[in-house]
């Protein structure tokens, strides 16, 4: 996590210069508004994952003699089969377009988001505590 830190702090200040720069140059209030906040959410980022690195294990990635079968196993639990990030892809576009053809779409997206927000969020927790 060091190596990613670091590759989003340098990243941080490269977008600064340029927003700098691009704020001088060209005079356009919304193009350098949003350089400098791409700025704030790489550093946000860039410290981040140097602050939890800190805190981590030394992982692969940080090593010069690693391999990379050093870096394998498990990554984590996916679920494979769950259906709530499509409703809620489809709940939240038509949220957004209800900013393009009416409030009143809102009003019948919103329930569908909430609902499968509410579900992907519970989707293991069926029954008496279970956690699958």
């Amino acid at each position: 996590m060091k190596v990613q830190g670091k590759m989003f702090i340098w990243l941080a200040v490269f977008i600064l210069v340029m927003a700098i720069v691009y704020g001088a140059w060209s005079k356009e209030a919304t193009g350098t508004t949003a350089l400098f906040m791409a700025f704030g959410l790489s550093l946000m980022i860039g410290f981040y994952l140097a602050f939890t690195a800190r805190r981590v294990d030394t992982g692969a990635q940080d090593r010069a003699d690693a391999d990379v079968a050093d870096d394998a196993g498990e990554l984590g639990f996916f679920s494979p089969h769950s259906w709530a990030p499509l409703a809620l892809g489809i709940g939240g576009a038509l949220v957004f377009c209800a900013v393009i053809f009416g409030w009143w779409l809102a009003y019948f997206s919103a329930p569908l988001v909430l609902f499968a927000l509410w579900t992907w969020v519970f989707e293991y927790y069926r029954g008496e505590n279970r956690t699958q």
